[in-house]
């Protein structure tokens, strides 16, 4: 429980900066979901660097902290518990020294596997319903659509990538109590399955599930309010410059009210020429933070 609590913060400012950065950096003709798939995905990719041996420490001090209750459970051994691994970067400073860099990133493949399509789906549910439960008067999500909204993201994120963790970690523990069983995350999926069945790949989802609502609704609550806290303060006389290009031609150039909000909604024709905003029928819409 030390690993994850120590680099929450970290993984979180990580995930969600790459997000935001690599959101803003897409070709603005990208269709909003897509753009946020692929922001989110690489926010995965990016994070699962340091999530991949940090998980890999926190599976390995889960399992000596099982040993220890079984031993003082069933044994009448009254010495006191020899510890393998001190501490989360104790137990990775232990497997590079024995197994190099490379067996601080055991089961990588399966973690980077994981983190990828999790991470796009987290993102594009959570923007989405974000979407469906905005006041449309004033584009405002309410504390508590962010809520519900960041809760269920979480779960739809674990519920599509669960099998992969459970393979992920049979990787990271092969062999820790016995001989190797698996050549690879594959080799581990496939024995999985023919020995124990598709149900194997849903234990543990329940808690999991249950474990994921709050404490992605409480992230997403936070990241949410931090960035609300920290925003320029607007006035009703403030303006937000505007500057769309279509095939390399400007179709609007000109300076917007922002009527106090943060975010402004320029309404502007695609198949026609701008005379001004707001002017034609057909209309596309571009959000401005």
């Amino acid at each position: 429980m030390t690993s994850p609590l120590a680099g929450v913060a970290v993984i979180n400012a990580i995930t969600f900066g790459t997000y935001g950065n690599v959101y803003k950096s897409l070709p603005p003709d990208w269709s909003p979901t897509v753009g946020v798939f692929v922001a989110g995905s690489t926010a995965g990719l990016v994070q699962s660097v340091i999530v991949g041996p940090m998980e890999l420490a926190k599976t390995r001090m889960q399992i000596q902290q099982d040993d220890r209750s079984r031993i003082h459970r069933y044994s009448n051994w009254n010495r006191p518990f020899e510890p393998t691994y001190r501490s989360p970067w104790d137990c990775l400073m232990q497997i590079r020294r024995t197994d190099g860099w490379r067996g601080m990133f055991r089961g990588y493949g399966v973690t980077m596997g994981r983190e990828v399509p999790s991470y796009g789906l987290y993102f594009v549910t959570y923007e989405g319903l974000c979407r469906m439960m905005q006041d449309d008067a004033s584009d405002v999500v309410s504390p508590l659509a962010v809520l519900l909204a960041g809760g269920l993201s979480g779960i739809a994120s674990w519920v599509c990538t669960y099998p992969l963790d459970v393979v992920k970690t049979r990787v990271q523990t092969d062999g820790l109590l016995g001989p190797r069983q698996y050549k690879g995350a594959i080799d581990c999926f496939v024995k999985s399955y023919r020995n124990e069945g598709i149900a194997t790949f849903g234990r543990g989802l329940t808690s999991t599930v249950l474990r994921a609502f709050p404490t992605n609704a409480a992230t997403f609550l936070a990241v949410s309010l931090t960035f609300r806290l920290l925003a320029p303060k607007l006035k009703d006389s403030d303006k937000v410059k505007v500057t769309i290009e279509i095939n390399g031609e400007t179709k609007l150039d000109a300076e917007l009210p922002t009527s106090g909000h943060r975010r402004t909604h320029v309404m502007f024709p695609l198949h026609d020429e701008i005379p001004e905003v707001g002017r034609l029928a057909a209309y596309s819409e571009v959000s401005l933070w």
